[in-house]
């Protein structure tokens, strides 16, 4: 048989879809599965992104532009105009979600062997597209005892050698609900501009800050236009996962222009998906406060439900919506998965992300999970309820 690649049998498997197989043998045998493991929304998608693509007056589904509809990169253009960072439709690339614009990004500033440096814990797919581009992720440990917030500036800037090409941040954070501060993203300009790095942002839960807290985005940071490339999508955003509409969006026009040769290679995006999304970036304030008053009520349903069970570590989450946490289990893999292989608690079980796949450094996250509180407010009550019953009748047997 022709032999496979290195780099493809290396890559790791997701720690978010790896258990899908048990939580579906679950199912089978009729266990209801609270699906804690993955970030899908189940906000409604507005309404307006079915309607522009039902009223658009099209004969036969085209290309579009490789870069992208012209309405909705200026869509994009106005929307981050108005949250204060005027850029043109040219600073804009639409892409088939954020991931394609990771990818576009990661093979435009990585030689093989670069480096790009991450704190972890981090989204877990850094890795896989790093790895793809022959890239080598650096990780800096944040820690759950101090909020997972930016690690220190030295042990950060300590890891600058020179293959380095980059720092990627997820701000807010995915895994961690982390929302970095003004002053934080100041002290990764000032690293970047000395050291001459790209400083890549995936701001794609940009609207999600609790409790007062406010997003601070890359693109504010006056003198680093050459530096900064933010990564977007309307996925979370607008609850519109399987539109599959993402960006980048950067002032650099040299690297836009080198990011359009990728595009042009793969042709357009998906061209129902633009239609409906240039329909949507103009919601008003109101449609946003509305999501973030949701989600917050469902943050507090779960922290206040993990500070009752014994053993159990939750971070201050002040973005996003998901909590890294440390449970008290030895092996967090082996718990997740006995969690839909052997245990339920009135019917159901619980599926959660194992913590170990959002690290780069050997030994981290074990006994961490991350969990996604996308579920609808009583569901994710039940599921907490059904996670301290399960870690209670976990002990006893382990």
């Amino acid at each position: 048989m022709p032999k496979f690649s290195d780099r493809i049998q290396n890559l790791p498997a997701s720690p978010i879809r790896k258990l899908v197989p048990f939580a579906d043998a679950a199912k089978a045998r009729g266990t209801h599965v609270y699906h804690l493991n993955i970030g899908q929304p189940d906000i409604e998608t507005p309404p307006r992104f079915f309607e522009a693509i039902t009223e658009a007056d099209v004969k036969v589904l085209a290309y579009s532009h490789s870069a992208g509809i012209k309405s909705l990169r200026d869509g994009i253009a106005d929307y981050y105009t108005r949250l204060g960072h005027p850029i043109s439709a040219n600073d804009v690339l639409v892409t088939t979600g954020a991931s394609e614009a990771l990818n576009f990004v990661l093979t435009a500033v990585l030689n093989p062997g670069d480096e790009i440096i991450v704190p972890e814990p981090f989204y877990a797919n850094y890795i896989s597209f790093s790895m793809g581009n022959d890239g080598v992720v650096v990780p800096v440990t944040s820690t759950i005892e101090d909020d997972f917030a930016l690690p220190d500036i030295e042990a950060l800037e300590a890891k600058i050698t020179p293959r380095t090409r980059a720092i990627l941040i997820c701000n807010p954070g995915n895994p961690t609900g982390v929302l970095y501060p003004k002053e934080a993203l100041e002290k990764l300009q000032a690293i970047c501009k000395k050291h001459d790095l790209f400083l890549i942002a995936d701001e794609v839960y940009r609207e999600f800050a609790y409790g007062g807290h406010t997003h601070h985005s890359t693109l504010g940071l006056v003198g680093l236009e050459e530096n900064v490339i933010v990564i977007d999508s309307i996925s979370k955003r607008f609850s519109a996962c399987g539109a599959r509409i993402g960006c980048i969006v950067s002032r650099n026009q040299e690297f836009m222009g080198l990011v359009l040769k990728m595009a042009q290679a793969r042709l357009s995006p998906p061209t129902l998906g633009q239609l409906g999304a240039a329909a949507i970036y103009d919601m008003p304030p109101s449609y946003y406060e509305g999501v973030v008053a949701e989600y917050t009520k469902r943050r507090d349903i779960l922290t206040a439900a993990l500070g009752e069970i014994e053993g159990v570590v939750c971070p201050q989450v002040n973005g996003a919506f998901y909590a890294m946490v440390r449970l008290p289990v030895a092996n967090a893999d082996d718990f997740c998965q006995w969690m839909l292989e052997e245990f339920k608690h009135e019917g159901a079980t619980v599926m959660m992300a194992p913590g170990s796949g959002f690290y780069a450094t050997p030994g981290q996250g074990q006994n961490e999970v991350r969990i996604a509180y996308v579920l609808q407010q009583g569901e994710l009550a039940a599921a907490m309820k059904c996670l301290k019953a399960g870690l209670e009748a976990y002990a006893k047997t382990h």
